[in-house]
């Protein structure tokens, strides 16, 4: 993308950051919708794991679970854009509620470090923005397909006290040295690894690939396990992030962490991002 192309792109999408939050969930709910009707390879990925999962045995409220889910996902899209270029001011007076920050200050004065466990549920990046607002938290992420991409997500992810590693031998070096020094450390437990990095384990009744990263330091570091998610309350009023501890050695196997992550879907599983295929292999 030429550097003007970039540039009007940046100006765009700061603009869009400016409307309400309630037009943002808006805009959002009808892209999901179209989008579900312009790629229906997406919808029914959706409908199919959502579907499997056996959390809507009744047909009627099924069919209206998939709706609804179609529509958070576009919300989720519209909302991360906005997220990423709205002042964080205007940023962390969304979020409503936050219950269990009691066990973030527990475990940092352990001094052992946090191990944040982010599913790809609600709103992911408010609850990273909201805690570095306050602490430093270092954040694995895997860099977007397309290259322009990855400065716009620099800006917006860089903000407070937040610190970002790539998905590779480096970044995981960072994450240990960040646990070492006592801070917090962001990961989506539920992103399929690249092969050789995972193990097959049950995710709602059937086998998904899953990452052993996060049980391999927390076993290493004696890090404090901390399971979180940013709920999306209805008609864009902001959002409530929710804090669980996990007991000691409840992810070390693949199975024990996939459990975890269904408890933490089972709050809220419209919000949970079915359209991502969590059940095919990474080369």
């Amino acid at each position: 993308m030429s550097p003007f192309k970039f540039n009007l792109l940046r100006l765009l999408l700061a603009a869009f950051s400016l409307l309400p939050l309630p037009i943002v969930h808006g805009l959002g709910m009808y892209l999901g919708w179209l989008g579900s009707v312009l790629s229906l390879k997406h919808a029914r990925l959706t409908e199919k794991n959502l579907q499997s999962s056996g959390i809507y045995q009744d047909g009627i409220a099924f069919k209206r679970a998939v709706r609804q889910n179609i529509g958070e996902s576009g919300k989720a899209l519209l909302e991360t854009l906005a997220i990423w270029f709205r002042s964080d001011k205007r940023q962390l007076s969304l979020v409503k509620n936050f219950d269990g920050w009691h066990h973030i200050e527990a475990g940092l004065a352990a001094g052992k470090g946090i191990i944040f466990l982010t599913p790809h549920m609600g709103c992911f990046e408010i609850t990273s923005l909201y805690v570095a607002a306050r602490y430093p938290v270092t954040v694995l992420f895997r860099p977007p397909r397309h290259a322009w991409m990855l400065p716009l997500m620099n800006m917006g992810r860089k903000r407070g006290k937040i610190h970002l590693a790539q998905a590779n031998a480096h970044g995981v070096k960072q994450l240990l040295q960040a646990i070492k020094r006592g801070e917090a450390i962001g990961i989506l437990p539920d992103q399929a690894p690249l092969e050789g990095e995972g193990e097959w384990a049950p995710f709602f009744g059937r086998p998904a690939y899953t990452m052993t990263l996060a049980s391999k330091l927390a076993k290493k570091t004696g890090a404090q396990v901390l399971m979180v998610f940013g709920e999306r309350l209805s008609f864009g009023r902001g959002y409530s992030i929710h804090i669980r501890p996990i007991v000691e050695g409840g992810i070390n196997t693949a199975a024990l962490l996939n459990a975890e992550i269904e408890h933490t879907v089972l709050q809220c599983p419209t919000q949970y991002l079915w359209g991502y295929d969590r059940y095919k292999a990474r080369d």
